[in-house]
């Protein structure tokens, strides 16, 4: 659940199946009754047919808090430059780093490093894009120890530097704005 029309659709659905619930956040809702077997699987098949998937597996519930913590971190935090992931991490789920790391990766197969630079690189692109941030302000809005790293990170995933990225953004706007050929 990471837009608002997700959050709208699970409101939606809480309230046709008569439930009060105390919020519905990014991935996560805490409805004020218990939530009987029959109930449960009828608000699961409901949220199956918009498309979302309800988790009760507390380790899938964790990864996906994690997730969701990432993705909220990297992109709607702009004071990232003291935020240390695995500190963060396990601070906030009250477990240890180590913990956490393996079971991330069993899950999900891939590293939280690796996913947290995955979302970094996406979140670059926006920024590049939309932002109108120069290198420098981004590699700090980031948390990347110097621009260097994040041109080395941005070009192993991309195939591009940031530099020839934002190029490629110009020149396709140059090209579907019909100012050239």
């Amino acid at each position: 659940m990471v837009s608002n029309r997700c959050k709208m659709m699970v409101r939606e659905e809480l309230k046709k199946q008569r439930l009060h619930f105390i919020f519905v956040e990014l991935g996560e809702i805490e409805v004020m009754e218990n939530i009987t077997g029959e109930k449960s699987e009828i608000l699961k098949i409901e949220l199956r047919k918009s498309g979302l998937i309800m988790l009760a597996d507390n380790k899938a519930i964790l990864i996906e808090s994690i997730k969701n913590t990432i993705i909220e971190l990297i992109y709607k935090t702009y004071d990232l430059m003291k935020i240390n992931y695995h500190d963060y991490l396990s601070e906030k789920f009250k477990l240890d780093y180590s913990y956490i790391s393996d079971l991330f990766l069993t899950v999900q197969g891939i590293r939280i490093d690796q996913y947290i630079l995955a979302h970094k690189i996406e979140r670059i692109k926006e920024m590049i894009i939309y932002d109108g941030l120069n290198i420098m302000e981004i590699a700090q809005k980031l948390n990347f120890n110097n621009v260097a790293e994040l041109y080395y990170q941005f070009k192993k995933a991309t195939g591009l530097s940031p530099f020839n990225f934002k190029q490629l953004k110009i020149k396709r706007k140059f090209i579907i704005e019909g100012n050239g050929k």
